[in-house]
């Protein structure tokens, strides 16, 4: 594929979300969260009860979609290539801190944009701290930082995460009272199932082939000078800004945002924990969702990490709340400090797997 179709198809791809994130806003789900990897991910894990906060618990139909789009569209065009193998451990608990970074900061940086195209300047705070976040994994690919070569595995491994999300489309549909559903909060606020449904398969689809990935677009900016992936960004920030615009709900500010903060130091550090750990597994929340569709199953460990550490954020209070009109909002002391253990876990990850690179280099 040219640079040119390339561009083309990140600029559509960035079309698509934001018409599908404005319209699951419209019909029901919370202000600025038409998507949300981290925010999803945590609803479903309430939802299948890993943790008991009522307020964020459903089985959100766009998260199943966006799996299940991305595994039709590899499969039908050849992409789909079951591999992994590539230090599971080490995948799963950087997708463990960066859960816990964004549900720190209140979004996946897919959310970071939708808020900020729509006005929430708490987002460009969070923006700031992700390129932090992203040139500090950088300094450590360039020191030769890498998780080792994933290897080719069956098809069952390569598939068994859209198998798991076909299941649970299947106990939403069919067997509904077995799951936890919040009446109250932003687990309560949702678009119809299908069009959730069809949002995730379209953007799935779109997002495998495209290869969007947001915090990869920056990356590539700092290592190798290619924007290309900047395309994916700011085609979504360009979109849903228009689309704001025209239904009325772009709004300028810090305050009353929804479902946001303004903690603004943790809000730079909670996605500066995400931008690092992205950059060590290979691509964002959805990219990593994405890879995980295509057969990945080392994305599929890093996915699981988005769970267990969703689920773990809210069972231990580390979640920020939101602003209210009494509070800024923001994370909790223990949150506050858990999330600067866990950035300190993440460098010692890098520099201790760098280091070992580095040593067989020499050898």
């Amino acid at each position: 594929m040219s640079l040119k179709k390339d561009k083309i198809l990140l600029l559509l791809t960035g079309l698509v979300v934001a018409l599908f994130s404005t319209l699951l806003v419209y019909f029901g789900n919370p202000g600025n969260m038409g998507f949300c990897i981290a925010c999803f991910i945590r609803d479903i894990a309430g939802s299948v009860k890993l943790h008991s906060t009522q307020t964020v618990q459903y089985m959100r139909p766009e998260i199943i979609g966006l799996v299940l789009g991305s595994f039709a569209i590899s499969l039908i065009t050849g992409e789909f290539r079951p591999r992994g193998g590539s230090s599971p451990f080490l995948r799963f608990a950087i997708g463990f801190i960066v859960a816990v970074g964004a549900l720190v900061f209140l979004g996946c940086p897919l959310r970071m944009v939708l808020r900020l195209s729509a006005g929430d300047l708490n987002a460009f705070v969070g923006l700031i701290g992700f390129i932090l976040g992203i040139f500090t994994g950088c300094l450590f690919l360039n020191a030769g930082f890498s998780l080792g070569r994933a290897e080719k595995q069956n098809a069952l491994e390569g598939s068994a995460i859209s198998l798991i999300n076909i299941v649970f489309f299947v106990i939403l549909i069919a067997f509904p009272s077995i799951l936890a559903f919040s009446t109250s909060g932003p687990g309560s606020m949702r678009a119809p199932v299908f069009l959730s449904l069809l949002a995730g398969l379209a953007v799935g689809a779109c997002a495998q082939k495209s290869r969007m990935c947001f915090a990869g677009g920056i990356r590539d900016t700092f290592l190798i000078k290619d924007f290309t992936l900047l395309f994916a960004l700011l085609s979504v920030f360009i979109f849903n800004l228009v689309f704001s615009l025209l239904t009325g709900t772009f709004k300028l500010g810090f305050s009353s945002q929804s479902v946001a903060h303004q903690a603004q130091l943790w809000n730079l550090l909670g996605l500066y924990a995400v931008g690092f750990g992205s950059v060590l597994i290979g691509g964002c929340p959805l990219r990593q969702l994405i890879l995980a569709g295509e057969g990945n199953s080392d994305s599929a460990i890093s996915t699981l990490g988005f769970f267990i550490g969703a689920a773990f954020a809210h069972n231990f209070s580390l979640a920020s709340s939101a602003a209210s009109a009494e509070s800024i909002g923001g994370p909790s002391l223990r949150g506050k400090v858990v999330l600067i253990i866990l950035i300190a876990v993440l460098f010692l990850i890098a520099a201790t797997v760098t280091i070992k690179n580095r040593r067989k280099e020499n050898e």
